[in-house]
């Protein structure tokens, strides 16, 4: 037996702790010697993302603001798994680390917060959503162009904040985070995955190793959900054809429903003005959802032409 403890890089936000907690929980259930004092431990890294929170994400360079430091602390040995919310994790890792694992998805819906209105398309003209997403933006503003979008960034707590000192009439959220957090009691309204096309990889939780640490890959294979893994390499293939940066509204879900999968993939300019959709199925099968993914992402990506993506920066 290996008395080594087990190092869990996570970043310190309430819901990351909550995500690093949830995997620890499960590495003890599966590994009963991890139970024993000091043998699980969970180590705190401040990332870049979480630091600069007065400019959008696409200001500062995008995605991997959240994974950077951790994935350094890593490649230096100082900690032996690192737990990320998938819609974090870039398009493309770092070499000698990979992703063997990822937690059964939660809710991949996002959900509408406000005490001023019932829904989001019942809010007056002119109101105030706060979101530092330009998925979430541009899909509101298709259907509600009146309403006006702000950056709004920090952990769902500080959100939370704001919305309650009435600095936006409401904001969105993803269920997973709230459901992590013990915080259902906050939502108004859940939006539906037809009208609302979550984002690449919401709900689930991605629990990334040194490809060469045997101990850790064979520690996550245990803890590993594949028809989570199957859906999200469907949804990250399909972002990886059409770019994978935080400049582009870029939406995607794959459903599972027996044995097929069911893929619906968005593109949209980031005021709302062009939105494009696509829908696929295939067999449930990883290579498979991988190459209807990277399809699909590339059937949308020959339909609005380069200029598009160039122009949505």
């Amino acid at each position: 037996m290996n008395d080594t403890p087990l190092r869990i890089g996570t970043r310190g936000s309430p819901l990351a702790l909550a995500q690093a907690y949830e995997t620890r929980e499960k590495l003890m259930a599966a590994f009963p010697e991890l139970s024993a004092e000091g043998m699980i431990e969970i180590v705190v890294i401040k990332t870049t993302g979480d630091v600069v929170l007065d400019r959008a994400l696409q200001e500062i360079g995008g995605k991997g603001l959240f994974t950077k430091e951790i994935d350094e602390a890593m490649l230096a040995r100082d900690i032996d798994l690192a737990v990320h919310s998938m819609k974090d994790v870039p398009t493309y890792l770092p070499d000698d680390i990979h992703l063997p694992c990822m937690l059964e998805r939660e809710d991949v819906r996002d959900v509408f917060i406000s005490n001023k209105a019932k829904t989001i398309w019942d809010l007056p003209e002119g109101a105030v959503i706060g979101s530092a997403s330009l998925r979430r933006q541009s899909q509101i503003l298709a259907r509600r162009p009146d309403l006006k979008v702000v950056t709004f960034r920090g952990n769902v707590q500080t959100r939370m904040k704001k919305l309650a000192a009435g600095d936006v009439d409401g904001t969105l959220l993803a269920a997973a985070g709230l459901s992590r957090l013990g915080m259902q009691e906050v939502i108004t309204d859940i939006m539906s995955v037809d009208d609302f096309v979550p984002a690449v990889g919401q709900g689930a939780i991605g629990i990334t190793c040194m490809e060469d640490d045997e101990r850790a890959n064979r520690m996550l294979a245990a803890l590993n959900h594949a028809d989570t893994v199957v859906q999200v390499t469907a949804e990250r293939a399909f972002l990886a054809v059409l770019d994978g940066s935080c400049r582009t509204p870029i939406a995607a879900y794959a459903r599972l429903d027996g044995d097929t999968l069911h893929f619906h993939g968005l593109v949209a300019k980031p005021d709302g003005s062009e939105v494009h959709q696509i829908t696929r199925s295939c067999p449930v099968d990883l290579a498979q959802a991988e190459s209807m993914g990277r399809g699909a992402g590339q059937e949308l990506k020959d339909k609005i032409g380069p200029d598009f993506l160039a122009t949505s920066g």
